[in-house]
């Protein structure tokens, strides 16, 4: 399979999401090749969106969206998980989409062996499973994932059928919850669940 060129990132978040549906992202490690066939993606719009890690604009931690399409920017969340992310439009824009599952599709006893305790259909099903079947951690940061000889690459793969596509808004957000920019493959077994905000009440 081919990879993906630049210009198919370098374009609004909720299209690229939309698309990638049916890519395959792989990464070659040490350890070997894992591939997975991407099923569910989030869009996220950069400083317009209060949901977005560049809402209230450029750090360090989310330093990479700020940069060219098609890189990989990679967070650590809740002191124990990493998010991979790829970057779309121009420098400047910090717009992103979430990988958020997928099924495997090559390597699976690699996966199987960094997720010992996952079922095979929930080797790659949520953001930080995919990571952890994907062998993916911060040092992934920046990756350009349109190199054919860097680690990370997304393949064409079989794009899916856009009469199967579902949307809703967005997993667990606060900010701009309305926004249906989650894009999934209806009847999919690899999507993870649904999960809107739910504020925490306080102590009284």
């Amino acid at each position: 399979m081919d990879l993906l060129s630049r210009d198919f990132f370098d374009r609004p978040s909720p299209e690229v999401a939309c698309d990638l549906l049916g890519r395959v992202l792989e990464h070659q490690s040490a350890e070997g090749l894992v591939a997975v066939r991407l099923t569910e993606a989030e869009a996220y719009a950069g400083e317009e969106d209060p949901a977005s890690h560049a809402f209230r604009g450029r750090t360090a931690r989310n330093a990479t969206m700020y940069g060219d399409a098609g890189h990989a920017y990679v967070y650590f969340t809740y002191g124990m998980h990493y998010c991979i992310n790829l970057v779309c439009l121009g420098p400047g824009t910090a717009s992103a989409v979430l990988l958020r599952a997928g099924e495997v599709v090559e390597g699976a006893d690699l996966a199987r062996a960094r997720r010992r305790r996952a079922g095979d259909r929930d080797l790659a099903r949520g953001p930080a499973r995919l990571c952890g079947a994907l062998g993916v951690g911060r040092h992934h940061d920046g990756a350009d994932v349109c190199d054919p000889a860097g680690p990370l690459r997304v393949l064409e793969g079989v794009p899916a059928d856009p009469a199967l596509v579902r949307t809703s808004p967005r997993t667990g957000v606060v900010g701009a919850k309305e926004r249906p920019w989650r894009f999934y493959v209806g009847g999919e077994p690899y999507v993870s669940p649904y999960r809107p905000h739910t504020p925490r009440r306080r102590r009284s």
